[in-house]
């Protein structure tokens, strides 16, 4: 009996314990939310260097501070809306997120010339009329063209220099020419920020460009604070340490973000710039008015009063800054649970903003995954005001896109699940509708109000394990008119297992125009020769590849339609270097002038009708 009493008695104290440990989590969990909730929302200003020094010290980053910041920059984004005139023919713009807000990009039009980068350098090409198509000029540059802009007669060149060193430093460069001969390109202006390139939108006449440094510089066993220089042709302007803003925040890596607003018409204006101190920015959203630029984050959350050791809690900071014709102004800060996946995550909306998590992760032998889906909605001071949290379990977003009142999200584990999500009322996101079928979208395109695109994968799913195997490139059509039961309409798959498009994680590289239906995309397919398995083949086996160009379709409500394809890779190419991405005859953008396809490698371009994709014109780029 004694026996008895004394098992139950460790049983209820067992019980108690798991009790107090379950809601100690609970409530750690309640208390990191309360904490975003309630998160100040200004950023502070060092008074000195030494402060500055000291704090860097208590933060300093365990790998000795050496800082890869290229890993974590966003894949740069592409053309705004030009307006069309009597003398400038029709053309396609860039594949933007936010009409009026440009992203650069390497290849550009303004409807009568084609300006591209081609092997690190600039190459403008005289491309309208077509039959007429010449090379006009070149830039030779010191360093490697990463992207550039066009603004009427002002190009804008972003050119990286490396300086290997004990510091692996990197210098980027920001060149605006006056382009009103583009036989002769002239040098207004010559901007050079140390750090890493992290992006740059256009807006107007003013170009924002964001740049990323390691706060810490080592040479041998001394320690020192990497302050961000500016370079205006001889002259150099070092940040201050009282002019860098930072977030009180401890986290394993240090960066310098630093944003420069530059005329590029008025060569007199002085350059606009505010410096902050983040942790590994991510990705960044630009509105006409905002910046906002998200930070990963771990916060420390003790899980139980019985363990020593801490759990972690991830989450992404937000630095709201604003802009106003170049003045740049750090407004915000504040902080959701869970890691941004891109630019499209995120979105600013009638004095709103909005932005798609995930938390934990997938675990793809076992069943024990964590991940969770969200959507968080902040006010102008970046404080939480509506949530919609645990979105399917186990699963992650692959992609995102805000719409006016909706969120349209796909996830993905062994199906896909596409979410519509009604946002209308900041206070009470809910879901309005799912649907589940096999496959996946990396990227979601807006058809119109009620048809979406996506692009991505098709999947097979495993047959033991809670995954798929990918296979080709799948370009969906969704119907979205019936908000509760989303279908899709159509679909077409582009080769095998291996098959790839880098529109899945650059959207610049997709060109598509809904007045003309027009979709088109590069491709490099791979395809498994069915004669040589004629009793099947294993859904995991990756197949040879077959070709690589741009595909064109015309895309409709009543569908996907296959026009067509175009390659650059022919002859001595192919035998040489085979289908690949790497070949310089490798398509890698598509843009339309007046009724002509333009499809750019870097090394050709070629002039195909749009009517009938019969070739018109192809240039040599030398």
């Amino acid at each position: 009996m004694q026996r008895e009493v004394n098992r139950k008695t460790v049983m209820y104290g067992v019980s108690i314990v798991l009790l107090a440990v379950i809601l100690t989590a609970i409530c750690c969990i309640f208390e990191v939310q309360a904490q975003l909730m309630r998160r100040p929302t200004t950023l502070k200003t060092f008074s000195s260097y030494g402060e500055l020094r000291s704090f860097l010290s208590k933060v300093r980053s365990p790998y000795g501070g050496w800082m890869w910041y290229g890993l974590f920059a966003e894949a740069s984004s592409v053309l705004k809306a030009a307006p069309v005139s009597t003398l400038i023919p029709e053309h396609s713009t860039t594949n933007i997120q936010v009409a009026g807000v440009d992203e650069s990009d390497v290849v550009k039009t303004d409807g009568n010339y084609i300006y591209m980068i081609s092997e690190g350098r600039i190459v403008i090409v005289r491309a309208y009329p077509a039959e007429e198509a010449e090379v006009s000029s070149t830039i030779e540059l010191n360093g490697t063209a990463i992207d550039l802009f066009i603004n009427g007669d002002r190009l804008v060149v972003f050119e990286s220099s490396n300086f290997i060193g004990w510091n692996l430093e990197t210098e980027i460069s920001v060149k605006v020419y006056d382009v009103s001969d583009r036989r002769t390109p002239i040098l207004k202006r010559d901007v050079s920020l140390n750090g890493w390139y992290f992006g740059s939108r256009m807006i107007r006449d003013y170009v924002y460009v964001i740049v990323n440094s390691p706060a810490i510089r080592l040479h041998w066993n001394e320690t020192t604070v990497n302050l961000p220089e500016i370079r205006i042709g001889d002259h150099v302007e070092r940040i201050s340490a009282t002019e860098i803003r930072y977030v009180d925040f401890e986290s394993y890596f240090n960066t310098f973000t630093t944003i420069v607003a530059i005329n590029i018409y008025d060569d007199e204006e002085k350059l606009f710039h505010e410096t902050i101190l983040t942790g590994p920015a991510t990705c960044m959203y630009v509105s006409p008015s905002n910046i906002y630029i998200a930070i990963s984050k771990v916060p420390e959350c003790i899980i139980s009063p019985f363990a020593t050791a801490k759990a972690t809690r991830e989450s992404t900071l937000i630095i709201k800054i604003r802009i106003d014709a170049g003045e740049i102004t750090c407004e915000a800060n504040g902080e959701v649970p869970g890691r941004v996946l891109n630019q499209f995550s995120m979105d600013e909306y009638n004095g709103y903003f909005r932005i798609a998590t995930t938390t934990g992760y997938l675990a793809r032998i076992s069943k024990e995954a964590t991940a969770r889906n969200h959507i968080y909605i902040l006010d102008g001071n970046l404080k939480i005001v509506g949530m919609l949290e645990g979105l399917a379990p186990g699963e992650h977003i692959h992609s995102a896109r805000f719409i006016g009142d909706r969120c349209y999200m796909v996830t993905f584990r062994k199906v896909d699940p596409l979410f519509v999500i009604d946002v209308s009322n900041p206070e009470t996101p809910k879901v309005l509708g799912k649907l589940k079928i096999p496959g996946y979208s990396d990227y979601l395109h807006p058809y119109d109000r009620e048809h979406l695109i996506g692009i991505g994968k098709e999947t097979v799913p495993a047959e033991e394990r809670d995954f798929s195997w990918y296979q080709g490139v799948k370009i969906s059509l969704f119907d979205v008119s019936n908000v509760e039961k989303p279908k899709e309409l159509d679909k077409f798959v582009i080769g095998g297992r291996g098959t790839e498009t880098p529109v899945l994680h650059d959207h610049k590289a997709l060109l598509f125009d809904g007045k003309r239906r027009l979709l088109v995309l590069p491709v490099l397919v791979a395809e498994i020769d069915g004669e040589k398995y004629l009793r099947g083949y294993p859904p995991y086996m990756p197949g040879d590849y077959v070709f690589q160009g741009a595909y064109v379709f015309n895309v409709s409500e009543g569908g996907i339609t296959y026009r067509g394809r175009i390659t650059h890779i022919q002859g001595e190419d192919l035998a040489k270097s085979g289908w690949n991405f790497y070949s310089p005859y490798s398509v890698k953008r598509a843009l339309y002038i007046d009724g002509i396809l333009y499809t750019i490698s870097d090394k050709k371009i070629k002039m195909n009708s749009l009517e009938d994709l019969k070739l018109i014109n192809e240039l040599e780029i030398p």
